[in-house]
Parts: C-alpha cells; structure tokens; sequence
C-alpha cells in the first residue's frame, strides 16, 4: 500500500449538525421542503449526494426546482462551515500527520465543489493532502473518482477509507481494497480491513493491494 484515499463524512468528520442547521434553513425557503429532515434522517443519507437525498424525501420536486434548493443548501452550508468547520474525530490531525509520513493522502466524497475546501481549511488540513475530487466537478460517481485520482496521481497501491455501503461499493467498482471505519455511519460486514478509530489506521501492515 502506497496511498490511502479517504471519504469525508463519517469518516475524518461529522458535518451532520451542520447539515440539521443549514439544510433546513434553505428548505423553509420552499413550500415543498418546509417539512425539512431530523438529525437521524440526515445520517441515514450519508454517502449519497444531495440529488439523490432530494430525491428520496422530496420526489415531488422538478428537477429545476431540485437544482434551486440544492445551491441553497450548498450556499448556507459553505458559508457556516468555512467559519465553524465541523466536528473532527478523535485525533484526527495527530493521526494524518503520522500517515501522511508513509503514505500519499487523498479524498474522494460525493459532495459539493467546495465542500471538501471548507474541511481542508477551516481545520488547516490541507498540508497532509495532495489531491481531491468529488462529483461536483467531474459529474462521475464516487468508484470513477477513485479512478481518477489514482490514474492523476499515478497511484500504485492504494486503498480507500470510508464508512458506508456506498463507500464499499465504490471500492469494489474502482478495483481498490476497501478500510471500513466502523466509528462512521454505517454498519457493514464486507471489507478487507476494519477500523474502530482512525489511530487504528497506523497499525496497517497487512492490506492487499
């Protein structure tokens, strides 16, 4: 293993609270979403990307009308988090710090452009990470990022960290052994490695790939 590849949400942050303030925020703008989402209704989604959020608890929205409260979202949640930031899991910069020693570091989320700035600058990050991508700027999925951060970066022998099925079935499709971080959103018992806390990842010696 040459490289680790990380996903965002439930993985090296949780934005969810961020999410509860922002989100509903620009859903009482609109007649259709005013009814917004709960906390729990927002982990349950993570991994997946805001139009398929949208479209799973407001399907009555056009897809215009999607578009519009999606860059509502995306314009209140930017702006409170490049000021808040979001809650960082234990001993995440101390543990980045080692990794980025032996390892070439990344991330790949489904989010928006921008989003993974805030998490880079808002804790001053961005030191520890040589590239990103996310959907916002290619209009792939998640395992084709993967593709193209590797080929970018003529990665040898990476692997991809993150916490939901989605994350799992990115690394399958993009051919890449798969870190489950287990502290994260989801509850999954396929995975080539699993993580209890991110410190855990310093312990790797024996993933394939």
């Amino acid at each position: 293993m040459d490289s680790l590849i990380f996903d965002l949400d439930g993985t090296l942050w949780d934005a969810t609270e961020a999410f509860y303030i922002c989100w509903n925020e620009a859903f009482l703008k609109y007649d259709e979403t005013k009814n917004g989402m709960s906390l729990e209704e927002i982990k349950n989604v993570m991994g997946m990307t805001m139009d398929d959020i949208l479209e799973k608890f407001f399907p009555q929205l056009s897809e215009e009308l999607r578009k519009d409260v999606i860059d509502e979202c995306t314009k209140i949640e930017l702006k409170y988090l490049s000021k808040n930031g979001g809650k960082l899991y234990p001993e995440l910069e101390s543990t980045i710090k080692e990794l980025s020693k032996k390892y070439r570091l990344f991330i790949v989320s489904n989010c928006v452009n921008g989003y993974i700035q805030c998490f880079l600058e808002a804790h001053n990050l961005k030191k520890y990470f040589i590239d990103f991508e996310d959907p916002s700027r290619t209009g792939l999925e998640k395992a084709e990022n993967i593709k193209i951060v590797i080929k970018r970066n003529k990665l040898i022998k990476p692997a991809y960290v993150g916490d939901t099925k989605w994350d799992a079935i990115a690394s399958d499709k993009a051919g890449v052994p798969f870190i489950y971080a287990s502290y994260g959103f989801g509850d999954l018992d396929k995975y080539d490695y699993k993580i209890d806390n991110l410190k855990e990842l310093l312990n790797i010696t024996n993933i394939k790939g």
